[in-house]
């Protein structure tokens, strides 16, 4: 874990309040985890606690970070400029286990639940046949998918209205597939029921999944109890021992906060 300066390079709308910022530092680690987050700093002093945004991806000393404009926090980091800087605290939590080998994998992202998709898939089909399934409300919603690279792999979109790909839902796509393939992981990140309902299914068929929980965190370095949840392995903090979380681990998946997280 490090504090640094980054410089920004971008910092561009997506779509709606969906934002992409790239920043470039000096003391990056390149063993940094898909599924690991930051914790971004306000500039406005009024604002104490960072935000945590989910790491998107890393190519060298570049950071990639995909966020919602909705707080205060979050909307004052979509004015920053190409320049401009601001500090950063990471990488943080538990990520998800990318050293499998040969396995069919399956990676399911819904609405900001894609932040830590494209830094996964990437890592994932070094060595792995990947499957990718990504849902939305609508095309705004799908749109950073286009930010992916998802050449060497397959995969399908389906948005609540039917804008982009099938309409539909993800855990609809992934019952398909199931039908007609053997799958080793899931890999999934999302709205709380999504994720929920994808733990289960991969349950229902004996498959191991790893879920990226969101929960409000404070400190982000375990240091307080704000994220904490009950696992099977007693109280575990989402910051420190998640965000990834093996589904079977989760005693009550329903404890997810939508609203809330790294994702």
């Amino acid at each position: 874990m490090f504090l640094e300066d980054v410089k920004i390079l971008e910092n561009k709308k997506i779509a709606d309040n969906y934002y992409l910022m790239r920043v470039e530092g000096d003391k990056i680690p390149k063993s940094s985890k898909p599924g690991q987050f930051f914790m971004l700093e306000s500039k406005d002093s009024s604002r104490i606690l960072r935000r945590p945004i989910s790491l998107h991806n890393v190519d060298e000393n570049i950071l990639e970070f995909y966020y919602e404009a909705l707080g205060s926090g979050t909307k004052e980091f979509s004015k920053l400029k190409i320049g401009e800087t601001m500090n950063i605290q990471g990488p943080l939590g538990n990520g998800f286990d990318t050293e499998v080998k040969d396995k069919n994998v399956i990676v399911i992202g819904g609405g900001m639940g894609m932040a830590p998709i494209k830094y996964l898939i990437k890592k994932l089909k070094i060595n792995n046949n990947v499957k990718f399934i990504g849902g939305g409300r609508n095309s705004n919603a799908v749109e950073i998918i286009k930010n992916f690279n998802l050449d060497a792999l397959s995969y399908e979109v389906a948005t609540d209205d039917g804008s982009v790909g099938s309409k539909g839902n993800t855990v609809d796509l992934l019952k398909t597939i199931l039908e007609k393939e053997k799958v080793d992981i899931i890999y999934t990140c999302g709205p709380h029921k999504m994720m929920e309902a994808v733990a289960r299914v991969a349950e229902e068929n004996n498959i191991r999944c790893q879920v990226s929980l969101e929960e409000r965190m404070a400190c982000g370095i375990k240091a307080c109890v704000g994220c904490s949840i009950l696992t099977t392995k007693g109280m575990q903090k989402v910051c420190y021992d998640g965000p990834v979380f093996e589904s079977i681990d989760v005693v009550d998946i329903d404890i997810i906060d939508p609203n809330g997280g790294c994702c």
